[in-house]
Formats: structure tokens, sequence, C-alpha cells
């Protein structure tokens, strides 16, 4: 018993002495291990306590555990010591202003152009009450054309082209006609109407649709937001009342509407919706902007008698002229897509909208080229 009293005494004074010498955590570690370690010297020391009579093992296991905690305290004094002195060692060099800038070492992003117009058509629709709905995108035939009035044989169709999916790539299921990529988000108005069963309806539906054209103003995969509202009493007037509501928001206070009749297999009446031109401010034409500091080339009579002081307005390429710009269909739901989505079309009307996310980013941001919003080039992204 006190052979090994000896070595646990041995071991707590060359501890004392190794641990006082550290001089970086890393030495630290090292020596808890050496001494403290399933394998170190005090391990080592109270395996042979088996050789010890039963009556003797519990002093030896007392001064073992007396050992154990100097050992650790002192490793964990030498570790606070460290610490203190990394924090004088920082301290004591030079300040560090905490009023410089943050360094940015990544650019910050930012979101696409489409999603940011997408996010404001439904936010300016929600402050006037709709709520935002969803539906899949691979649809059935029955809900993106049947249910809104365009049979198989209608005309309608030729001008949604869009691409189908083979019945055999589709699993096991019920299946009422054709399935398809969505040509329009219509279906979800469908699919609202059914899903509640009874008026009021006032939704709102952004989505990716699908139709298989492309050039420099249509794209195979494009976005849409259409609106449904359907209640007791609905009129035309509370349709122009809610789009001009939209438009100036969207466009600026001072943007006028302006609706066309139209045709469309969903909606009686129908329309086309436009807006006063932001750029010209729909007068059609903008002022001429000469060289600044040279005369007016075209002598008075052809500046309009002035003497060049006042030349003459050029048509405004934007809206061609005319101070409109065409926006959106709308028009009163068909009592016939009123009654497929479970609606009684003899005790309530309602209107429905829908334009193209694109075509709206498009007007607002001046872009000629919707293939710019596809082609992921920062150059133009990151004007947004």
């Amino acid at each position: 018993m006190a052979d090994l009293i000896g070595q646990l005494q041995s071991l707590a004074a060359t501890a004392r002495g190794a641990v006082a010498g550290a001089a970086d955590e890393r030495a630290i570690e090292e020596l808890r291990v050496r001494f403290l370690g399933k394998k170190g010297e005090l391990s080592a020391v109270l395996r042979g306590m088996g050789a010890l009579p039963a009556g003797e093992r519990p002093r030896v296991g007392e001064v073992a555990n007396r050992v154990r905690d100097e050992v650790e305290a002192l490793l964990g004094a030498a570790r606070a010591r460290l610490e203190e002195r990394k924090l004088e060692a920082e301290l004591a060099g030079p300040p560090i202003d905490v009023t410089l800038p943050g360094r940015r070492l990544v650019p910050r992003g930012h979101r696409h152009p489409l999603t940011r117009a997408a996010d404001e058509i439904t936010a300016i629709f929600s402050r006037l009450g709709y709520e935002v709905a969803s539906g899949p995108e691979i649809e059935l035939d029955w809900y993106n054309f049947e249910a809104l009035n365009i049979p198989a044989d209608h005309p309608a169709r030729d001008m949604q082209d869009t691409f189908y999916v083979e019945e055999g790539t589709l699993g096991p299921g019920p299946r009422r006609g054709g399935v398809l990529l969505r040509t329009h988000t219509s279906p979800v108005q469908i699919r609202t109407m059914k899903r509640l069963g009874k008026p009021p309806v006032r939704v709102v539906c952004p989505g990716r649709v699908y139709r298989s054209d492309y050039d420099q103003t249509h794209s195979p995969m494009f976005h849409q937001v259409e609106g449904l509202c359907v209640d007791e009493g609905i009129t035309f007037a509370d349709l122009k009342g809610t789009l001009a509501a939209f438009a100036r928001a969207f466009f600026g206070p001072a943007t006028r509407t302006r609706f066309r009749p139209s045709y469309f297999p969903f909606t009686e009446p129908s329309a086309e919706v436009d807006v006063s031109c932001s750029i010209c401010g729909g007068k059609g034409t903008l002022p001429r902007v000469r060289a600044q500091g040279r005369p007016d080339e075209a002598g008075p009579e052809r500046a309009g008698g002035s003497g060049g002081l006042h030349p003459p307005d050029v048509r405004c390429g934007t809206c061609k002229g005319t101070g409109w710009l065409e926006v959106l269909g709308a028009g009163m739901v068909h009592p016939r897509v009123l009654e497929n989505g479970g609606i009684d079309p003899a005790r309530c009307t309602g209107f429905a909208f829908g334009m193209g996310v694109e075509r709206m980013a498009m007007l607002k941001y001046g872009i000629d080229d919707l293939r710019l919003f596809f082609e992921n080039d920062l150059r133009f992204l990151e004007q947004f």
C-alpha cells in the first residue's frame, strides 16, 4: 500500500511541475491525456490496487481521488491563465473602431424582378380583401379547358397550345380526361369554388403556366396572376372599380384605365383592359431632346416656326403613339363556369381577370425582351 501511495504522491508532484510549464492549450491537453487518460499514469498506478488486501484498498482509493482532483484543478487553472493572457494581449493591441461599417465579403442577393412584380400584385389585391390560392401545375383537361367552357373542338384551344403528359407515365388512379401542363391559372378558380362550395369567393391565383411558343414576347413557361370574385349582386361596375384601383396602386396614382370589348370563353361580357402609358403620360408623344449647345438643324419652319426653340414632339415608342398599354383581360364569369364550380348562377354573379406577370414587369420596368428574365444575366438582374 505504501508503495502505491508513494507513486500517487510522486505523480502529483510531477503533474504540478509539468502543468506550471505548459505554454499553450495543446500542451495542456497533452498533459491531461498523459496523467488522466485511460492509458495515463494515474490509471497505470490504480491497476496495482488489485493485488492489495481488501482492507487497504479504500485508503489507496482515497489518495488516488485526491490526486485526480488536484491534477484536474491544476489543468483548469492553467486553461484560465492562458485565456486571461490572451485577453490581455488583445486589449494591449491596436484598438478596434466599432463604428466602421461591416465588410461585405459576399454580395447580398435580392429578389428576381418577376418575383418582385408577382409579390406586389398579390399584395395589392390582398389589401382589397382577396386571398391567395394555388393549385397543381400538372392539371386535368377538365379543369384546364372543359370546366372553363372550352370544349375539345373550341378554337380557343389553338391559342393555348400546351404540353400534354403521356398517360403511361402516370400512376394508377381515377382521372377525368387528359393530363397536361396548365395553360393558365384559371383551373385554380374552379377548384376554389368547388372547395368553398358557396360564396363569397375572392381569390387571386399566382403561378407558373405553360404554352408551346418562344420568341421575344412569349416563353414556354411564364407566370400569371388571375383573380375571381363571386357573390350576390356583383356587377361589371365592381370589376371596373377593382381594376382601376389596382392599376393606380401598381403603375402610379395618375394611371387611367380603359375597357375594350373582347371575347373569352369563360367570361361574358369580356373586355381587354388598357392603362395610360406611364412613359408619355398617356399623350402618345414625347418631347424631342436636342443635342446640348447645338442649334436646331431643322430651321424655323421645320421646327414649328419658333426658331428652333420648341422642336416638335416624337411618337412614344412604348405605346406606339396611342397613349395606352394593354395589360390584362377580364369579364363577368360565364354562368356555365359558375355551374361547373358548384355555384348557382341564378343567385350569384362574379367577375374574373388575368394578367401575365412578365407583361406587367416589362411595362413597369421598361424591359423590351421577355427572354431577359430567364437568361440569368447578372448585368440585367443587378439593375433590380
